[in-house]
């Protein structure tokens, strides 16, 4: 191995110190959407007392001071761990299952939970297991089919639906 590579943990995956200062600005942004949430139903204090936000904004607002805190130290404190926490090929296999997770999450918004659970079904047995087209289809779709018989018809319990339930009258 080259000797820079040895020398920067970068160029072998995300370092200790790297993780922390993702993961603080992640939960840093969640901390800014409560706040913005919880001012706009109320955070500050009515003549009968708190509004509904008043605590909730005041733990966002505690959650990215707190967010902010760990970032600098990630990232400029004194006992920064620069050995590696993931390598570059394992966080490329956690971002395999993640990011279509994430793009199944806002398809259901758009097709229903059905629908994208199809086509999520179907891609993960494609691309990562590399199944034939009628054992993806099979069970994709069946999948999916029983999941609405179950859910939709058996339990009566609504799941969110898209344009092509709604074609079916649902």
């Amino acid at each position: 191995m080259d000797s820079k590579k040895m020398r920067n943990p970068l160029a072998r995956g995300l370092s200790h110190s790297n993780v922390e200062a993702i993961a603080a600005v992640a939960i840093f942004l969640i901390g800014v959407v409560m706040m913005v949430d919880n001012y706009k139903v109320g955070a500050g204090w009515a003549t009968d007392g708190p509004q509904s936000g008043y605590f909730p904004f005041r733990v966002g607002a505690i959650i990215c001071i707190s967010a902010v805190v760990v970032f600098i130290k990630a990232l400029f404190g004194k006992n920064r761990r620069n050995e590696v926490f993931v390598s570059w090929e394992r966080f490329r296999l956690v971002l395999m299952v993640l990011v279509p997770t994430i793009v199944y999450v806002l398809a259901t918004q758009f097709v229903g939970i059905y629908v994208a659970s199809t086509i999520f079904i179907a891609a993960f047995m494609r691309v990562m297991d590399k199944r034939a087209w009628w054992k993806v289809a099979l069970i994709s779709v069946g999948t999916s089919v029983t999941l609405f018989w179950l859910f939709e018809i058996q339990f009566m319990v609504p799941l969110p639906k898209g344009p092509l339930e709604a074609l079916l009258g649902y």
